[in-house]
């Protein structure tokens, strides 16, 4: 399998290329400093970088405002802006096997769509027991044997001969507009991809974990849009529904990968100068699995494509981004009694220092307010992604301590509720808190027995073990 192709060197955005700085980015000491982006960083904007951005909105006009752009656009601090929507040079790419009410329903929602009526499609037939029939000029490109959804879907990209390809399952159904949101984005000719969000299909099969997985679906990367890169918010889009370059992808997906291919792909793409992005201003709608077996059959065979991630990406695919300070601080917070909590305060303290300094300008007062801000909120991340693996990623280990120790299972208690809780408050009005949280719990214990069954088949351990921040 070749590799993504290498991003083109000396480009940048074009000229009339609009950015915003995203809503959660904050402006400080006067516009000079923005606090934002995942992870959370500090920029400092040179004085004529500061001119240009005196609104939260930055207009490409030569190669100053271009790079500005592309520097906040790669820190998450900023989002591009609708623009003009070109034509859509696009080629529609459906991996099928043995769905054919699910691929009649996306064909129809296709053909219904003013925006996408006109544009090829090609369906990639892999092994279906009845062969799928090419009609209303749908090509069909069929796999006598199944070889898997990633050799599916670099089938239809090798059949596809327009500039970007749209790849989209058979168990998905666009909703209106969905391409006229994504095709702006490619005006960037670093950008190698962008994905929609994915959202519940009404009229679906319903069952008991439904009203959890409408809210929590691994296939949804949540309200707002990012940056795509490894151990960020959003680490990855699903290729459940991708909107790609066709010339940036090469050989396409990694077609060994019978899980995680998507994620595999997005790293190679980023490894390779390219950006990726996710808009969720464009919908699309996907059937998720409603019998509570086969939801979590589904939860742990995600878990199982982390060791193969790792022996690709190494410390990319880590369950838990710490930093040792902040380990050990937590560490002493939770089991240091009272003294301990004390030089947890003291190590806290000194963090806080340290950011400090490191944030002083020549002639400027500290900004202790600023770097003790920081220094909480970092406390505060470290904490969470702490908890997330105690009752995720490293559930068996949690589990062990549980077991031997009052105190650790107390804890681990605590932990699970807290977090089922905390997880199920911004969609309380959507499902009921018990069966957020049950389910809650019930992925997490999914996840995480794919997860170390992968490690354990893989013999690598790459797949569980912390690593740092990165700098």
């Amino acid at each position: 399998m070749t590799g993504p192709v290498s991003a083109p060197a000396g480009v940048r955005l074009p000229d009339g290329f609009a950015v915003r700085l995203d809503p959660r980015t904050r402006r400080r000491d006067g516009g000079a400093t923005l606090l934002g982006g995942s992870p959370l960083r500090l920029l400092r904007l040179a004085p004529r970088a500061r001119a240009l951005l005196a609104v939260d909105r930055l207009l490409v006009r030569d190669a100053g405002s271009a790079e500005l752009a592309g520097r906040l656009l790669d820190a998450g601090l900023a989002h591009p802006e609708p623009g003009p929507l070109p034509e859509p040079d696009v080629t529609v790419v459906v991996p099928v096997r043995d769905r054919p009410a699910a691929l009649a329903r996306l064909l129809a929602a296709l053909a219904a769509d003013r925006a996408t009526a006109e544009l090829p499609v090609v369906v990639v037939d892999d092994g279906s027991a009845d062969p799928v029939a090419a009609t209303g000029g749908v090509r069909v490109v069929r796999h006598p044997t199944a070889r898997g959804p990633a050799a599916a879907r670099n089938s239809g990209l090798a059949a596809a001969t327009t500039a970007f390809v749209a790849f989209l399952d058979s168990d998905c159904v666009p909703r209106a507009g969905w391409l006229a949101a994504l095709l702006p984005h490619l005006a960037d000719p670093s950008l190698a991809a962008v994905a929609p969000r994915i959202v519940p299909l009404p009229g679906a099969a319903r069952g008991w974990v439904s009203p959890y997985e409408d809210v929590a679906s691994a296939l949804d990367m949540g309200p707002h849009p990012a940056a795509v890169r490894p151990l960020s918010a959003v680490s990855y889009v699903p290729s459940a529904a991708l909107l790609a370059r066709r010339a940036a992808l090469g050989g396409g997906f990694d077609a060994g990968l019978r899980v995680a291919e998507d994620v595999d792909l997005v790293w190679r793409l980023v490894g390779a100068g390219w950006r990726v992005r996710y808009e969720p201003a464009a919908e699309v709608a996907h059937e998720h699995p409603a019998v509570l077996g086969e939801w979590l059959r589904r939860r742990a065979f995600y878990g199982t494509g982390a060791a193969l991630l790792a022996r690709r990406h190494g410390a990319k695919v880590s369950p838990l981004v710490v930093a040792p300070g902040a380990g050990l601080t937590w560490g002493l917070l939770l089991a240091g009694g009272r003294a301990g909590r004390g030089v947890a305060l003291g190590l806290l303290g000194g963090t806080a220092v340290r950011l400090a300094q490191r944030l002083r300008r020549p002639g400027e007062r500290t900004p202790a307010g600023l770097a003790a801000l920081l220094a909480v909120r970092g406390l505060a991340a470290s904490g969470q992604s702490l908890a997330r693996s105690a009752t995720r990623h490293h559930w068996p280990l949690a589990l062990a301590a549980a077991l031997a120790s009052r105190r650790a299972r107390r804890g681990l208690l605590a932990v699970a509720l807290a977090d089922g809780v905390l997880a199920w408050w911004p969609f309380r009005r959507r499902v009921g808190p018990v069966r957020s949280v049950l389910a809650r719990r019930l992925d997490d214990l999914a996840y995480g027995v794919g997860l170390w069954r992968g490690a354990l088949r893989a013999r690598d351990a790459r797949a569980l073990l912390p690593v740092r921040p990165p700098r």
